[in-house]
């Protein structure tokens, strides 16, 4: 039987282990390259790796190899290979290529001149071509830019004494950590054969054919815990994938796949029954969920215990007597959730040491496997790793550090603050300490305490009750990334200690210019409310699910401004968002009020915060409207009007695009048009650039507030919002 050669593409960190496992499926002149391995092996060797290794992405079957100096050189080697024995006529193709020269720069245009060259063969051979289907198609060709190596296929090209072309048929036609049981469309923060290389480089093979336990404490939608299940019970990652890519390719002989699939369907039968004790925690019940859905795809359902448990709860299982007296307990593996997944969600220094700690706590004697995005996050576990691996989740560098932890737990290491971090400490104390008394007589429970005060420190810190939201300023260009994190990894160590509030309930966000305009764009679904009071009035905010938490602090003294205006009007809300002001101008003595806003969800907001407050019946409606649109089919006439409207807005709910700078003029003069004889109009912007244009309204009376209405808390920050009063001219 012909050996062929292959390239099988890993994550880096993980080349070693794929060579080992190529290895052990019998392949042969393994040889390891930056992204890959190449190996030789006959054609049911790379069957046998699509179906059966737990590291590949990608495994890459050589048909070609030729010069390619350019790109007319690149079409003709491609053309001298006979397509017609690779892809059926009315099949489909996809051409991926890699590898630049200097007259090839550009990945797409290597990848069209390869298309080019296969679909005029087939033109010119009989006028009936393949289609392209880059997502699923029939046959994935792969070409690869390279030096001439000496390798490869021998004297099927004489020129080779440039650069040359790599051509490939991809067997896997898609990413191999796509195992075929994981909902389509759904991605995990790590990937399958990520996960796969975790569990290996811990040692888990041994440890589960020894019956012990494995335990995620953290397990998303599951990854580690079935990738641990089915290496324990020694089921071929690839046995439920319904898509490979040689299913189509015309040298496919399906009689070597059927006795591969035979056969690891046999062992996996056999396997089940050996698939030790795995539990799964996870505080998001939908992660739950999730993970209990993918198990049941993965053929594992019942042999997997997945639960709802916060961090903070974890023990160690019981497990039963093991049958033998082993060293190790058992393995916990784990991918504590860091960058997007963090987000808004919890400081991750604080995250890390509760795991620590509950490692120490109840895992003596255990081993553990934990991926963290630096080696600061590792050692706020507080326990040496005997091992570290450096891995990538696709393009993110993660640290997989191994630990022994020991039988009798060692006391936690203190953290120790530095300069910078004390300095920071010491001026939260002090705002606290001077704002909270401020904020305690005048009935405010939430409020800002910090602010950028050392610039170091670029967050701002808002007090919620015993809540502290921290919300991060994206750091210009030139600041080194790395050290930004550091920075804010360490701020998020200090404020629960300098604020007294626990770490679990310190939410941190990034603030920055939202894509697409999308100021109020979700961003969790935690769903979870706090009533806070400010003032008259009590508020639900959330500081989880979005960017904003539904009350504008910096507003404060406006929306006291409104209260004190409101007396006997009839007030309009526009742009209401939550309806705080209707509140205000509620509890104020208004005679009705009426708020506005285009979304359904701010609109059932505003409602449940008018309820809260007392204020309910036809005289506080809620409208969900386009306020432009609303204004313009109005026939009311109001007394009090507050119109505060967003700086951008593009939303599919409305015609064209609003920017607040070039359309105020008009903005204003709809809402004056409302106005009763007498009535008052309260507009503000948080634009910091804005500009009214007075000369264009000139007959209206127009009086600056801004000044006024910037609270004492928001002092360091005079320039946050612009607030005018304006009335009909007499």
């Amino acid at each position: 039987m012909n050996d062929h050669n292959f390239f099988a593409s890993a994550p880096q960190g993980l080349l070693e282990l794929l060579a080992d496992e190529l290895r052990a499926l019998g392949a042969t002149a393994i040889r390891l390259q930056p992204a890959g391995v190449y190996f030789r092996g006959p054609l049911a060797l790379g069957y046998r790796a699509c179906l059966w290794s737990r590291l590949a992405g990608r495994v890459l079957l050589e048909i070609a190899v030729g010069p390619a100096r350019d790109a007319d050189e690149l079409y003709t080697t491609v053309q001298r290979v006979d397509w017609r024995q690779h892809i059926p006529t009315r099949g489909t193709l996809a051409v991926e290529f890699t590898g630049a020269n200097p007259a090839i720069v550009h990945t797409r245009y290597g990848a069209q001149r390869v298309k080019d060259a296969i679909v005029d063969q087939f033109n010119a051979r009989g006028g009936i071509r393949p289609d392209v289907d880059v997502r699923r198609p029939d046959v994935r060709v792969s070409v690869h830019l390279r030096k001439p190596s000496g390798h490869g296929i021998k004297g099927m090209f004489q020129e080779t004494s440039h650069d040359e072309a790599v051509i490939s048929i991809d067997l896997a036609g898609e990413g191999l950590h796509r195992r075929g049981w994981r909902e389509d469309g759904v991605e995990a923060p790590i990937k399958e054969n990520l996960a796969a290389g975790v569990l290996l480089r811990a040692g888990w093979p041994a440890l589960a054919a020894a019956g012990a336990p494995l335990v995620d404490p953290m397990c998303g939608s599951g990854t580690l815990l079935i990738e641990a299940a089915h290496i324990a019970c020694d089921r071929a990652p690839g046995l439920s994938r319904e898509y490979f890519g040689f299913q189509a390719w015309r040298g496919h002989q399906p009689a070597i796949w059927s006795e591969l699939m035979t056969e690891a369907r046999a062992r996996a039968a056999i396997g089940i029954s050996k698939v030790p004790p795995i539990f799964g925690f996870d505080g998001d019940p939908a992660a739950v969920k999730a993970a209990i859905a993918n198990a049941a795809r993965a053929g594992l359902g019942g042999r997997i215990r997945v639960e709802r448990r916060e961090l903070a709860e974890l023990v160690a299982p019981e497990t039963g007597p093991s049958g033998h007296d082993r060293e190790c307990m058992g393995l916990v593996a784990t991918n504590p959730p860091y960058g997007e997944r963090l987000g808004v969600r919890a400081d991750m220094p604080a995250l890390y040491e509760l795991l620590g700690e509950r490692l120490r706590a109840q895992f003596g004697g255990w081993k553990a496997a934990v991926l963290a995005p630096d080696l600061e996050l590792g050692r706020a576990i507080g326990l040496r790793a005997e091992r570290r691996h450096v891995l990538y989740n696709g393009a993110i560098p993660v640290n997989l550090l191994r630990f022994e932890i020991p039988r009798e737990a060692p006391p936690p290491r203190a953290y120790v603050r530095s300069e910078g971090g004390e300095a920071l400490f010491n001026r939260l104390r002090k705002n606290r300490k001077q704002l909270g008394s401020w904020a305690a007589r005048n009935g405010i429970e939430a409020y800002r305490v910090y602010d950028s005060d050392i610039p170091e420190y670029a967050v701002a810190v808002d007090v919620y009750r015993d809540w502290a939201l921290v919300q991060e300023y994206a750091a210009p260009a030139e600041i080194d990334p790395v050290r930004a994190a550091a920075r804010l990894r360490e701020a998020l160590r200090v404020i629960p200690d300098a604020l007294e509030i626990p770490a679990g309930q310190v939410v941190c966000k990034r603030r920055e210019r939202a894509k697409g305009g999308g100021q109020y764009g979700r961003r969790d679904d935690a769903g979870d409310l706090l009533e806070v009071r400010e003032g008259p009035g009590r508020f639900l905010v959330n500081l989880t699910d979005y960017l904003d938490t539904g009350l504008f602090l910096d507003h404060r003294e406006t929306r006291a401004l409104v209260g004190k205006l409101a007396r006997g009007q009839r007030f309009l809300n526009l742009f209401a968002y939550t309806g705080t002001a209707s509140v205000y101008a509620g509890k104020g003595g208004a005679l009705s009020t009426t708020t506005v806003d285009m979304s359904s969800t701010y609109c059932a907001w505003a409602r449940r915060n008018l309820e809260l407050n007392g204020l309910r019946g036809p005289q506080h409606r809620v409208v969900e409207a386009e306020c432009r649109e609303f204004m313009a089919r109005e026939l009311r006439r109001y007394g009090l009007i507050f119109l505060d409207p967003p700086t951008f807005s593009n939303s599919k709910k409305m015609a064209g695009v609003f920017d607040v700078q070039r359309d105020h003029v008009e903005l204003i003069r709809a809402a004056v048009r409302l106005l009763e004889r007498g009535g008052v109009l309260i507009f503000s912007t948080n634009y910091r650039r804005f500009r009214l244009d007075e000369e264009r309204l000139a007959d209206l009376e127009i009086e600056e507030l801004s000044a006024t209405t910037i609270p004492k808390d928001f002092a360091r920050s005079p320039k946050i919002h612009k607030v005018w009063r304006i009335e009909a001219g007499r």
